[in-house]
């Protein structure tokens, strides 16, 4: 008998959050809830970052340091091989609802990797799970500086008064500053936030549901989504999982061709895959508040999300029976 596949929660949420913003978009806008939102969601994106540095294990760094070949495939994986992939359609962009869809899966591409998601699935599969919190902790660094700099290439071009040194601000003030003070007082409360742990996983993806209820609810005031009909939206859903498929097994091909064994290679193939929901909720909300379809940007984000995570756990479960 075919077993049933489980959704995710989270994913569930995710729905249910994207409904209600259609359903109530003004609830978001209103001018009594509008600033509240703005507020909850700022503080929670500099908590979110601080309880991430907080996790952040001076051992578990100094352990992994010197298996620089993993790292440098998945951080090359993240940060340039799926954003070259992407790219190499953009030349044959011609509509602007094309080039709007084209922004928002080169925005995914642009992305860091998924820490909780990777780690978990790595730790599932039996693979190298030191080496995955190093990786996914590093690249979500990485993603803070580097995933700004690939949009500067596209955004710039569509609105010139476009500047970008005050979303650097932003995200030093809401992200840096906090993931810096987590990391200098990890030693007091690293152990405080392991046993809560759950709550602050709980705690990040309301701020998430948040993020993606005022995103949403904005775009479909605004009448954004009426531009994109059924047959764009099975294309995104389509290049979102292609990418995602073309990406896992250029690495499944990497590992084999070089030899790296199967802990490590698990580790690659997880993190190097992935991308951060996480990241894009907070990122979107700093970088592209000025811009009115900011919630057809984090719809290819939450497509990929919601596929990696069905697909990488049928993958994780398979690979931890080979070993028993």
């Amino acid at each position: 008998m075919l077993k049933k596949i489980k959704i995710e929660p989270f994913v569930l949420a995710i729905i249910s959050t994207v409904l209600l913003a259609y359903l109530i978009p003004f609830f978001g806008n209103k001018e009594m809830v509008k600033p509240i939102l703005l507020g909850v969601s700022g503080v929670g994106i500099s908590l979110i970052f601080f309880f991430y540095g907080l996790k952040l294990n001076y051992t578990i760094i100094k352990e992994v340091l010197k298996n620089w070949k993993v790292h440098l495939i998945v951080q090359s994986a993240t940060f340039i091989l799926f954003p070259l992939i992407v790219l190499l359609f953009y030349p044959f962009i011609r509509t602007d609802t094309a080039h709007t869809l084209w922004l928002a899966v080169f925005f995914l591409a642009a992305l860091p990797s998924s820490v909780s998601a990777s780690v978990v699935m790595v730790a599932v599969a039996k693979g190298n799970v030191p080496a995955a919190i190093f990786n996914a902790s590093l690249s979500g660094i990485i993603g803070i500086l580097i995933t700004p700099i690939w949009m500067s290439y596209f955004i710039q071009v569509e609105t010139m008064d476009f500047d970008f040194s005050e979303i650097y601000f932003n995200l030093i003030t809401e992200i840096i500053v906090p993931l810096i003070l987590g990391i200098l007082l990890q030693r007091f409360f690293g152990g405080w936030a392991i046993r809560h742990a759950a709550k602050i996983s709980t705690f990040d993806k309301s701020i998430i549901l948040l993020i993606v209820f005022k995103s949403f609810s904005e775009s479909f005031l605004n009448g954004i989504f009426s531009s994109i009909g059924i047959v764009d939206m099975l294309l995104l859903a389509m290049a979102v999982i292609l990418l995602f498929w073309f990406v896992y097994y250029t690495l499944k091909f990497i590992c084999y061709r070089l030899d790296i064994n199967r802990e490590d290679s698990i580790a690659i193939l997880f993190c190097g895959s992935k991308k951060s929901l996480i990241h894009a909720s907070v990122m979107s909300k700093i970088m592209f508040a000025h811009l009115p379809f900011v919630g057809i940007m984090l719809l290819p984000v939450m497509l990929f999300h919601g596929f990696q995570i069905v697909f990488v756990s049928f993958i994780a479960a398979k690979k931890a029976k080979e070993i028993l």
